[in-house]
């Protein structure tokens, strides 16, 4: 959920018009409408169709990464922390090479290709819904009289609409984060199998585990997001206004992912963790709710604990960005042909 409220700066999690419209910022209604004009347009399903496909490739390509980010999120779990200061990103990589081979390093990647078009389609029409919802709250309707209620109303149905995409889809991001988590010892041989072995072992609450972490996450991420891509975009464009549209949107939402993953990151430590309580009917190390899991983990693994594995996500947030922009464009273009815009 988080890597789609980061990236989905320029259009990942779906390339919706909408979402990436979130980061329109300051500029008055009718410079948004004249900027988004420009290049080919296409219908809601091609959209959708080139976002999905954009996202796909991009998650493939940066599966590795995301793979080291979920294995050092969750060590510590049933470790010995005192051990853990020896491990570091190319020790692990070795290990992952010589212990499982190099196709696992995409363990789990096709439950994240398989979430990424219903998640997508829910936060697009979720989005126009909430916002049609919003416009009707006193303050939110004027929109061309009132850049701040725009940006307010945009923020807002961004995050419902993440929240109802991430709620939704849930049960499939848990299963690619249990999927992505086995080395040795194999408990769920693929997606099937584990939904059903977790229904069977965990009940249906099981498939919900570290939900409240994901909902948690999904305001600030967005916000965080919003915030520091609309602030760097305009005083990019104040400096250097003749620079390339696609550099500056590349540029900005990395960095704004950066900031997004530094600030919201413990709370997806929080969340993986949570997600794998039980797994392979493993003894529960968090007993309590979301509050006392922080503290038992900054109790026992210290600051540096709630940060384990961002160095990876660090690494994955610039080609991640830069991937599912390039590829959306592309097809955008190949979408956009005779007859395109007749699809919506």
């Amino acid at each position: 959920m988080q890597t789609e409220a980061r990236v989905g700066v320029v259009v990942e999690g779906g390339g919706q018009r909408s979402l990436s419209s979130v980061h329109g910022g300051t500029r008055n209604y009718s410079t948004e409408q004249q900027e988004l004009q420009q290049g080919p347009q296409i219908g809601t399903v091609p959209n959708l169709l080139a976002g999905g496909v954009a996202g796909a490739v991009s998650k493939t390509c940066t599966a590795p990464l995301a793979r080291l980010t979920i294995l050092f999120q969750v060590q510590g779990m049933h470790s010995d922390v005192a051990t853990l200061s020896k491990t570091g990103i190319w020790r692990e990589v070795y290990r992952i090479l010589n212990e499982e081979g190099v196709r696992a390093f995409w363990r789990g990647n096709m439950v994240t290709i398989i979430h990424r078009l219903p998640y997508s389609s829910i936060s697009f029409y979720a989005y126009e819904h909430y916002k049609n919802l919003l416009r009707m709250v006193p303050g939110l309707d004027k929109r061309q009289d009132n850049a701040g209620a725009d940006v307010l109303l945009r923020l807002l149905g961004g995050g419902l609409a993440g929240i109802t995409a991430a709620t939704i889809t849930y049960p499939l991001d848990l299963v690619r984060t249990r999927l992505a988590a086995q080395t040795k010892h194999v408990y769920y041989r693929g997606m099937s199998h584990a939904l059903y072995a977790i229904c069977r072992d965990e009940g249906v609450r099981g498939l919900y585990k570290g939900l409240g972490a994901t909902l948690l996450g999904v305001g600030p991420s967005i916000a965080i997001s919003f915030s520091v891509y609309d602030t760097l975009k305009s005083h990019w464009r104040s400096v250097r206004p003749q620079d390339s549209p696609v550099l500056v949107s590349l540029a900005c939402g990395s960095l704004s992912g950066i900031a997004s993953s530094t600030a919201t990151f413990p709370l997806d430590l929080v969340r993986r963790r949570k997600q794998l309580e039980g797994a392979g009917g493993r003894a529960c190390v968090y007993n309590s709710g979301l509050l006392g899991t922080f503290q038992h983990i900054f109790r026992t693994e210290g600051f540096r604990g709630l940060y384990r594995g961002i160095l990876p996500e660090y690494y994955k947030v610039v080609p991640s960005v830069g991937i599912v922009f390039m590829t959306y464009e592309t097809l955008k273009a190949y979408l956009s042909g005779p007859g395109a815009n007749d699809q919506c």
